[in-house]
């Protein structure tokens, strides 16, 4: 906590009346990458208007433009949150919300021709499971593809597997 107050130019005790430990404090900072990406998703999908692979590529857009222009954030959401064990629980659920907003999406769009609730649920979490990967792999530089390619990747994905 020192090390954190003193990049912060803040006091030890002005952190433990905002957070009881660096544990909720790192949870804080997922939770708020994590409202910054729906908002934006949900945001672009809503507000666009054209083709459904337009509107569904504008929502990945704004998902994969956070996490790959500000990289910092990219790492915490996606690597950091792994690794350290306070927060994998916690990214965890992140992730299966996040599965969950695409399955009801999905409904939304494709109508009769979504996938039941069932298998809407196992898309999801294939779909965001592996973006996540992409996203990962492109941020530790495993993977030599620009972000666009990862936007147009997903979007494939989404719409070829969202619907029956």
């Amino acid at each position: 906590m020192t090390a954190i107050c003193a990049k912060a130019k803040l006091t030890e005790r002005y952190f433990y009346e905002s957070f009881t430990s660096r544990d909720e404090l790192l949870q804080k900072v997922l939770d708020r990458i994590a409202d910054e990406i729906r908002d934006a998703g949900l945001d672009a999908l809503r507000t666009s208007t054209g083709p459904l692979e337009d509107r569904v590529r504008n929502a990945i857009t704004a998902f994969v433009t956070i996490l790959t222009d500000d990289p910092r954030k990219g790492r915490v959401a996606m690597i950091q949150s792994a690794a350290f064990e306070p927060l994998r629980t916690h990214r965890r659920a992140a992730l299966r919300g996040f599965a969950q907003m695409v399955a009801d999406e999905a409904t939304l769009m494709y109508g009769d021709r979504a996938w039941p609730p069932h298998q809407g649920e196992i898309n999801g979490l294939l779909f965001v499971g592996g973006l996540a990967e992409l996203v990962t792999a492109w941020l530790n530089d495993e993977i030599a593809i620009t972000p666009e390619e990862i936007v147009d990747a997903a979007t494939h994905q989404f719409t070829s597997t969202a619907h029956r």
